[in-house]
């Protein structure tokens, strides 16, 4: 049986090259960077390059990388760090509410210990609107988030509009960009943007690496304390091998953008056209006009997720009904019912996601395999 990922917004595989670039890393040049001998020396200038490349392809200066362990530990740190570094103002927060876990979570603890957040909703398209998120903003406010694209239905917001008007409000502005790196131009100076996170993983590198950017004059205080790695802003030891491979994956990702974009939008354009082919006037879409080529969001009423789910991994085929982080969950996706669609037509929406190894033999497979299983075991 033949095997179909089309899952790449939950994760992507380590690219070959990248991998390669990693390897050396791991076993020859395996010196702690924050060691003064040559094979620390050798580990710190890999860190260094690889901070270059970060801070080329967003538009900022390598003092303003911070290495993570991820886009998680980026979000968090984006937000415990800003609202403690500035709770002498306030004890507010603003963000959405179709973000990642990894920033509601974060707020709900915030609330936990006395901070205050306001939840901007989006409209049915799956889009914050700017004048709602800086109405929201508050002489107390702290810190804003807003991701840049949303994971579950690819729907790009006005993160120049929004950041903007934070900057003229003297409010620190950070987004999450996993899902819009490699895809969409950042400059993190020009853009008004004081704290952005990246994820390795999301781009052909390695899990267990991301990147927290704090572009000065932000004010930032750590949440991981130990030595003085990465600017006394985030204790650990490196991890070089990872980190190497960041670097080469968001260089790579900057460098094929265009080409990528083109072949990913002719993919979706594809699939999505066999989809209302084979089921005429049976499918719904949720990912709007605006949103990033390598996410489709679709509703098949009468058809539940996990049954529609759990039919194509028998045949091969890997999509998903959400975010991967709440993928195991039998809640409802929050993104859909903040959109404000029916909670049955939530329960029967899968997000599939592309990348430059999708193809049109791929497409037409899943297709034609989705229309199968739908007609067999929809609702009569």
């Amino acid at each position: 049986m033949r095997q179909v990922y089309m899952d790449y917004a939950a994760t992507t595989p380590l690219h070959p090259d990248i991998e390669e670039l990693m390897r050396p890393f791991a076993r020859e040049f395996f010196g702690n960077p924050s060691s003064t001998h040559a094979f620390g020396r050798k580990a710190r200038e890999a860190v260094e390059r690889a901070r270059e490349q970060v801070a080329f392809a967003c538009g900022c200066s390598p003092a303003d990388v911070i290495f993570t362990s991820g886009g998680t530990e980026a979000d968090n740190a984006a937000i415990i760090g800003t609202a403690i570094a500035v709770q002498d103002k306030g004890r507010h927060i603003v963000t959405t509410a179709m973000e990642h876990h990894a920033v509601l979570n974060t707020c709900e603890f915030l609330e936990q210990l006395d901070y205050e957040v306001t939840y901007v909703m989006p409209n049915k398209e799956g889009i914050i609107s700017a004048e709602d998120f800086l109405s929201a903003i508050r002489v107390d406010t702290v810190v804003a988030s807003c991701m840049w694209v949303n994971n579950e239905t690819g729907a790009v917001q006005p993160i120049e509009a929004i950041s903007e008007g934070c900057r003229e409000l003297g409010v620190p502005f950070h987004t999450d960009a996993v899902q819009a790196a490699g895809l969409l131009p950042i400059a993190v100076k020009d853009q008004h943007i004081s704290l952005l996170s990246l994820s390795g993983h999301k781009l052909y590198g390695p899990k267990g690496v991301g990147a927290l950017i704090v572009s000065q004059p932000a004010r930032f205080k750590p949440f991981l304390h130990g030595g003085s790695q990465e600017r006394g802003r985030r204790g650990g030891t490196e991890n070089v091998a990872a980190i190497v491979g960041l670097g080469a994956a968001i260089a790579r990702a900057v460098e094929i953008r265009a080409r990528i974009i083109d072949h990913l939008t002719h993919i979706r354009s594809e699939f999505l056209t066999q989809i209302q082919q084979l089921l005429p006037d049976q499918v719904i879409l949720h990912s709007p006009k605006d949103s990033v080529p390598s996410i489709l969001s679709l509703g098949f009423p009468g058809v539940k997720n996990e049954t529609l789910l759990m039919n194509l991994d028998l045949r091969g085929v890997a999509a998903s009904s959400g975010s991967a982080c709440t993928a195991g969950s039998l809640q409802p996706s929050h993104v859909l019912l903040a959109m404000g669609l029916p909670l049955e037509e939530v329960r029967s929406t899968l997000r599939f996601s592309f990348s430059e190894q999708t193809t049109l033999e791929e497409v037409h497979y899943v297709a034609s395999e989705v229309a199968a299983i739908v007609g067999r075991v929809r609702k009569p």
